[in-house]
């Protein structure tokens, strides 16, 4: 497999060195155990002669090779807010990285992005009328910009035709393994254990949902309202009229800047405030249930292991 890292002014630091980490170490092990698996190809390319990391590291770069790689890899760089972030977007090598991706493309490469290198690689269009996560908390930025992609922030992979995107920081990790076990299911699972890396199948677990609620006014009085009613049954009409809107409005609304119902925001509400319990207090599972409006530690015990992909023992040790 021969792979092309994207290294653009700015590159997050541990994103780009997690990556080559991984590759690295694949290489190494490869020849050590003999899994006689291919040797990866990896090399780090850049659109100007010299690159710089967030953290003012240079970044020795070559050109971009002649041909075509089987893989290229985009990772973050370092603009973790809006403010900073849609600048940041405007830039000549961001735009001049959007014609590159769309040309390897065009020549059959394949695409991975991690982290806010999901929103560079959504400005070539790449994405457009695919499924793609990013980074959580960017989400409603991330989906009023681009309209056209089918975002699924709640994944730590989304895997779409010739495109991967991964979630959130060190989702880096995950994306590399993803692209690892592609290459040898064999080697990824040595590498993992030789680094002690786990499977995280969802970044839900980790998203503060009030954080995402203040991308908007009403969302956040909606975040409110829900969390102060998350043991009573919902009522839609009464969240609409307590917050002097429609229902209409408000489910418009939280579509729009969390790409969810008012349903499934405040279920997502009611697992988050569950986690909390699982970790803090001693309660059992059934009189948390109650307290988070589920009748029963059944339906509890379901929905973590459906949205979170984990147990309420493996939460419980958390």
């Amino acid at each position: 497999m021969n792979i092309a890292v994207l290294a653009l002014e700015g590159v997050f630091d541990t994103g780009i060195s997690t990556v080559l980490d991984v590759f690295h170490s694949a290489n190494e092990l490869n020849q050590l155990t003999q899994l006689q698996a291919p040797a990866l190809t990896v090399q780090v390319v850049g659109l100007r002669p010299t690159v710089q990391s967030a953290l003012g590291w240079q970044i020795p770069v070559q050109p971009v090779p002649a041909a075509t790689p089987d893989w290229v890899v985009v990772p973050a760089i370092g603009y973790k807010l809006p403010e900073a972030l849609v600048p940041a977007l405007a830039r000549a090598d961001v735009i001049d990285a959007g014609a590159q991706l769309r040309q390897w493309a065009g020549q059959g490469a394949s695409i991975a992005a991690a982290c806010i290198g999901t929103f560079v690689l959504a400005e070539s269009g790449l994405l457009n009328q695919h499924q793609a996560t990013t980074t959580w908390w960017l989400a409603p930025l991330f989906r009023q910009r681009y309209p056209e992609v089918q975002l699924n922030a709640e994944q730590m992979i989304v895997a779409d035709r010739n495109c991967v995107t991964a979630g959130a920081a060190l989702s880096h990790v995950d994306l590399a393994f993803w692209l690892l076990r592609q290459h040898s299911p064999a080697l990824a699972s040595l590498v993992a254990k030789y680094l002690v890396v786990d499977s995280r199948p969802a970044q839900s677990a980790y998203v503060i949902s009030d954080h995402l609620a203040r991308a908007n006014p009403l969302v956040e009085q909606f975040d409110r309202w829900a969390r102060a009613h998350l043991a009573q049954p919902f009522n839609l009409d009464a969240a609409a009229a307590a917050l002097a809107t429609s229902k209409r409005t408000l489910a418009r609304r939280l579509n729009a800047v969390l790409g969810k119902s008012p349903v499934a925001y405040l279920q997502d509400l009611r697992i988050e405030r569950a986690v909390h319990l699982l970790k803090t207090s001693q309660y059992s599972v059934d009189q948390i249930a109650e307290q988070v409006g589920y009748a029963d530690g059944v339906t509890l015990r379901t929905l973590m292991r459906r949205r979170l992909g984990l147990g309420i023992k493996e939460l419980r040790r958390a």
